[in-house]
């Protein structure tokens, strides 16, 4: 069973960053408060039930996941995770850039790289591997949920190993805007979001920092625990 509470590394853009704003508006929640936040107009316009299409990702916040959420192992301490993560981000390496677009992803809409960026591949590989230390191992229903049977050999290879099938070479960087959604109602919603996002004239963007986000209990929403830019 999943223990409380759940830890996980995510790229967060900055409080003050335009990006956060804008993911923090169209999901109702920002992270870095714990505050509610008033949709955007025309999100309710093309889609009524934009509180409703949004409940998944909500819950986690704006964010791009390189460590997925995990209860902490046993004699781990927050307090050590939170030394482990200055002491990561203090490491010099290649700071990824990306150009950041709004396309499907599995079903969700999302902000995702326009092409692959080999240096956001390593540093997800890097908070994988560096961080697992911190992570309880699977329980025999944690593992079941994940449902095995639907994936490759590859990713349950990889939950067995590091407790998250998406990792390595199945990593795909990405910062979740809704739940999924048939083609149908994809269709208008993507085009309104990529129009929106438009407006913030964001060619760019450095993958330059590491969060840390806490989920106290099963009801609650992560919150941004602490934030390290990463070092050049």
């Amino acid at each position: 069973m999943i223990g409380f509470p759940r830890y996980a590394i995510y790229y967060a853009a900055g409080a003050d960053h335009a990006l956060s704003r804008f993911g923090a508006g169209l999901l109702g929640y920002d992270a870095y408060t714990g505050d509610e936040v008033s949709f955007p107009q025309d999100a309710l316009h093309v889609a009524p039930d934009w509180h409703d299409i949004t409940a998944d990702p909500r819950k986690y916040g704006f964010h791009g996941t390189l460590k997925a959420p995990m209860a902490l192992a046993p004699g781990k301490t927050e307090a050590e995770f939170v030394a482990a993560c200055a002491i990561f981000a203090g490491k010099a390496r290649q700071i990824p850039v990306i150009r950041p677009v709004v396309d499907s992803i599995s079903g969700f809409v999302a902000v995702i790289p326009g092409e692959p960026v080999s240096e956001l591949q390593r540093l997800a590989a890097d908070c994988v591997r560096d961080f697992d230390s911190f992570r309880t191992a699977l329980t025999a229903e944690d593992r079941a949920r994940r449902k095995p049977e639907k994936l490759s050999e590859r990713q349950r290879d990889y939950l067995d190993r590091w407790g998250y099938p998406y990792v390595m070479e199945e990593f795909r960087f990405h910062m979740t805007l809704t739940g999924r959604l048939d083609a149908e109602r994809r269709g208008p919603i993507l085009e309104m979001l990529r129009a929106k996002f438009a407006g913030l004239k964001l060619d760019t963007l450095a993958i330059d920092r590491i969060a840390l986000f806490r989920q106290d209990d099963a009801k609650a929403r992560f919150r941004i625990v602490d934030e390290w830019k990463l070092a050049r």
